[in-house]
């Protein structure tokens, strides 16, 4: 089977990088893909992508050696089970709030025994490889976002979760849990403080810590804080600061 590049990332003891894609076009996600990210998330969740728009941005991502990401709008096993045959090699769940709720995750990632997978990688064996369905437990990535106030309460218990390879800490939902205004990068106190409790968790678990953040500075200091992946930027984030930027320079040279 293809070896998952995030695992082999993490064994080494380095941070992953990790790309997103909110546009739904194969166009975008190929580019995206040759940007260099180390993995690239098509989001289901907040993003203008539909199931039926995944296996034609898996195909454009497969292009490349990033690694296919996609984040699912609910902990719903038949939409995680889809997104896996149509070839993702990792998958992040948002709001999940219990140790139950990330099982349930896991279980829909893996096959029997040790999960519920059901039997037909239509995709993912011809990406993944003939011996797909022996090795997938072994090298699927799943991530469980940690976001919510009853999330926080039972982090112990979720990072504790057997399967669960890592937690994604959503920062605009988790302000919301903490009282605060919703933004990306947020560096008030406590919200990094909470980070970084979320990371300390994950890691005391021997698990992985992923931080979502909006640009490269703020990503550089969860580097070296110690997270295991950061997602620097999107495709809609860098075409609007683009086009902002060149905006912005032709008004200051023409003025």
């Amino acid at each position: 089977m293809r070896p998952n590049k995030i695992k082999q990332i993490w064994r080494d003891g380095k941070c992953a990088t990790l790309g997103w894609l909110a546009v739904s076009h194969g166009f975008t996600a190929e580019i995206m893909a040759r940007q260099g990210f180390d993995a690239l998330c098509i989001d289901l969740q907040h993003g203008t992508a539909e199931m039926k728009d995944v296996a034609p941005m898996l195909q454009a991502i497969s292009q490349t050696d990033t690694v296919p990401v996609v984040r699912v709008a609910w902990n719903e096993p038949a939409t995680i089970m889809k997104a896996l045959d149509l070839g993702a090699y990792g998958i992040i769940v948002p709001l999940v709030n219990t140790a139950a709720e990330a099982a349930m995750a896991v279980a829909a990632c893996r096959y029997p025994p040790v999960g519920m997978r059901s039997s037909g990688p239509v995709r993912a064996v011809h990406y993944g490889g003939a011996d797909y369905v022996a090795h997938a437990n072994d090298e699927i990535v799943i991530m469980a976002m940690i976001e919510t106030k009853e999330g926080i309460a039972n982090l112990e218990a979720i990072c504790a979760t057997p399967g669960l390879d890592a937690v994604y800490i959503g920062p605009a939902d988790l302000s919301f849990a903490l009282g605060l205004e919703p933004r990306g990068d947020n560096p008030d106190p406590l919200h990094m403080a909470t980070c970084d409790k979320i990371r300390e968790a994950a890691h005391r678990h021997g698990i992985k810590c992923v931080m979502h953040c909006a640009g490269a500075a703020f990503a550089a200091g969860a580097v070296k804080r110690g997270f295991d992946m950061v997602m620097l930027t999107s495709d809609l984030s860098c075409m609007v600061a683009g086009a902002r930027m060149e905006l912005d320079a032709l008004k200051s040279k023409s003025a």
